[in-house]
């Protein structure tokens, strides 16, 4: 035993203590915790999410009508069938209409909304949350108000009633493709309940752009307003940008809830998942073919969503930009 000196009196040296060591029943603790938290979650995506893709892909190899366990294997007909099917592939002409107008308008109004907010001194929490309110509202609410009230095709409908202040008689938005005016209903509508949720997203990346490119911007004479925000403003927001075109380019491949509500009698302007839903659980019930649309689109949107990542350059590092 080791000893010390104290006024020429020797002592025992203290003992040292023992190097901690993590419990095992801590770390037993911990995992049973992390798995009572993600356990439910995971049970829910797998019986919910990874057993129907399964299920879709092997029902898209067989002849399953009005059954979902078939016996006759009939391979690749099924989507032979669907992608030369007028109907679906006008319905990929009708979804990138619709992209066209929803992508490029979500993400302007989106950050037109984030910049303002913004910029604002006071009041900012009230007006984002009266922005971000839409989102919460449901597509199938949001697309019945906008039918029976905003853009009713009687002299009723608030759209109506506006234009005939001016002289102007009322429009059928939702009777007829020739003039196509259910592509401004479909598109507001879309507008209304989208918005909010990417503003928030620019909102929080505008936050986080460092102030001193600004000042230094100022010191080297960059005027503010458009050369700030070309310059410094919208390269801060690459990455904020790729990720907002490629959610919204998925979310418009997944358009179902306001084309099936407001067009629900047309024979025209349906997008894919309107038609697989006809396809499927129509007169026919044709389960074998609407999965194997099923696959096709989904294929489609992975295929669009990789282009679109690395034409922007989704989830490249600083150094090879």
């Amino acid at each position: 035993m080791s000893t010390t000196t104290t006024r020429g009196v020797a002592q025992p040296a203290p003992a040292k203590a023992p190097q901690g060591r993590p419990r095992r029943g801590l770390r037993a603790s911990s995992t049973f915790n992390f798995w009572l938290f993600t356990g439910p979650f995971l049970i829910g995506l797998i019986i919910f999410v990874f057993v129907p893709i399964g299920w879709s892909v092997w029902l898209s190899f067989f002849e399953a009508r009005f059954t979902v366990t078939p016996s006759q294997f009939v391979g690749f007909d099924n989507y032979k069938d669907v992608l030369t099917d007028t109907d679906f592939r006008n319905s990929l002409v009708t979804f990138t209409v619709f992209a066209a107008f929803i992508v490029p308008a979500t993400w302007a109004l989106s950050l037109g909304l984030a910049l303002l907010v913004n910029r604002l001194r006071f009041m900012r929490a009230f007006f984002r949350s009266v922005f971000f309110l839409p989102t919460a509202v449901s597509y199938v609410a949001a697309s019945l108000i906008w039918k029976m009230s905003l853009f009713n095709g009687v002299r009723f409908g608030l759209a109506n009633t506006v234009l005939g202040w001016f002289g102007v008689d009322n429009i059928a938005w939702l009777a007829s493709p020739d003039p196509p005016w259910y592509w401004l209903v479909i598109v507001t509508v879309r507008l209304w309940l989208q918005s909010g949720f990417f503003m928030i997203l620019f909102l929080a990346a505008l936050q986080n752009i460092p102030r001193e490119l600004y000042e230094a911007a100022a010191i080297d004479g960059a005027k503010p307003g458009w050369q700030t925000f070309r310059h410094i403003t919208l390269p801060q927001l690459r990455a904020t940008s790729t990720a907002v075109i490629l959610l919204l380019l998925i979310a418009a491949y997944q358009a179902f809830d306001e084309f099936f509500n407001l067009l629900s009698k047309a024979t025209w302007g349906q997008p894919p998942l309107v038609e697989l839903y006809k396809m499927a659980l129509g007169e026919n019930q044709n389960y074998g073919a609407g999965s194997a649309g099923a696959v096709v689109l989904t294929l489609l949107i992975c295929v669009v969503t990789l282009l679109q990542g690395k034409i922007m350059g989704f989830g490249r590092g600083e150094e090879s930009k």
